[in-house]
């Protein structure tokens, strides 16, 4: 591996296309990856272009830039006797090393706006340390995804570290002399996804492991009461994703839909019950053979049905938003159908754009929300997870 000059690894991200909410009183949720990637470079250093030896991250999208010497990383290290470098060996970050890289990562570096990035810069230094060790690198990282909107950024920031740093250790068994983006094979995907695991844990202390699963494996998954099934996608199904730029505290939200269920018992099973049959039946759908555009276009027309009946049902649950409905109203003016993914309480709206939609037709509804302040991306569902490449000397 000496003759590689740069790793760059990427990720996508996730959506909620059925089940938010709902899910946590034991509803099927079906997600999916996203056509919008967090990208992660690792260009390697030699002694003679850093004799000294650092470890540098650049996070090019909120303008924070972060170098440490190795030899002081190693010295922060040092107290942890038992602290072992293995790629293929996934741990958690014990509150002993988690001490060793708070002494690291100081706060007051970060600009109040984005001062949550500290512990995603704390997740990167222990899956980089843990995997590769104490080893002088340049990592550029730089993302299609929104900060905290719901579209699971730090999961795919914690897949493409782990998939870039665990390549760079030669753990995944990859044709370095290979051009172009690699798909990794499915052991290789696990040990990823282990990794990104423990990354999120450090950036959310309890998360459901859904979001970097989906990051790391692609296609679509099905999550019921703790019980991941992948889905081999075969429908396919594009989306407008508007951001609403409106932040929410999810925790709140989720707690708000309990309370509605303790207050409601029989009323709000009914609704979980009838979002875990949309959810069912969303997935029977994409994953139905097509044979032309009319079979596509009838498969479509159900899927804006159940999206629509989704919608109705998170709005049973009170966690819709002004934000949230104003983009609903817009899209509905186009005859398009829209619901919120994610907690809900602002963050993303995602709108199904048939097969025969113009671009035409599509940039007028983009122009016409963001004229409203909203953010709009267009993407693809259900695509590739993780991905490397490699950029090799010449020697």
């Amino acid at each position: 591996m000496d003759n590689i000059k740069e790793v760059a690894g990427r990720a996508p991200g996730k959506l909620i296309l059925c089940g938010e909410h709902a899910v946590v009183h034991g509803s099927t949720a079906l997600a999916a990856s996203l056509g919008l990637y967090t990208q992660v470079r690792i260009q390697t250093s030699t002694a003679a272009t850093d004799p000294d030896g650092h470890l540098t991250i650049d996070l090019r999208d909120v303008n924070v830039h972060l170098t440490w010497p190795i030899k002081r990383i190693e010295a922060a290290f040092k107290p942890l006797e038992e602290f072992v470098v293995d790629p293929l060996c996934v741990k958690s970050c014990s509150s002993e090393i988690m001490q060793c890289i708070a002494s690291l990562v100081n706060e007051d570096e970060f600009p109040e706006a984005v001062i949550g990035v500290s512990t995603g810069v704390s997740a990167f230094l222990f899956l980089y340390v843990s995997i590769v060790g104490f080893k002088s690198a340049t990592v550029i990282v730089s993302s299609d995804l929104p900060l905290g909107s719901g579209l699971g950024s730090s999961a795919a920031f914690c897949v493409a570290i782990s998939g870039v740093v665990l390549a760079l250790s030669g753990a995944l068994d990859l044709d370095v002399l290979q051009g172009g983006w690699l798909s990794l094979k499915q052991n290789n995907r696990e040990i990823v996804n282990k990794w990104a695991f423990e990354g999120e844990k450090i950036i959310h202390g309890r998360p459901s492991g859904i979001d970097n699963t989906v990051s790391a494996y692609g296609n679509m998954v099905k999550f019921k009461s703790g019980h991941l099934t992948h889905i081999e996608h075969i429908f396919p199904i594009r989306m407008l994703i508007t951001n609403t730029k409106v932040g929410r505290n999810t925790k709140a939200l989720v707690a708000g839909v309990a309370e509605r269920a303790s207050r409601h018992p029989k009323a709000m099973s009914a609704v979980f019950d009838a979002v875990n049959a949309i959810s069912e039946e969303m997935a029977d759908i994409i994953q139905a053979p097509f044979s032309d555009d009319v079979s596509i276009c009838a498969q479509e027309g159900k899927l804006e049905e159940l999206m629509e009946m989704n919608q109705g049902l998170l709005q049973c649950m009170g966690v819709c938003h002004p934000s949230i409905k104003a983009v609903l109203q817009t899209t509905s003016r186009y005859k398009l159908f829209s619901k919120l993914t994610g907690a809900g309480g602002g963050g993303c709206v995602l709108t199904l754009l048939p097969k025969l939609l113009s671009g035409k037709m599509i940039e007028k509804v983009k122009v016409d929300l963001e004229s409203q302040g909203f953010q709009c991306f267009l993407a693809t569902i259900g695509g590739e997870g993780v991905q490397v490449s490699f950029q090799c000397s010449s020697a």
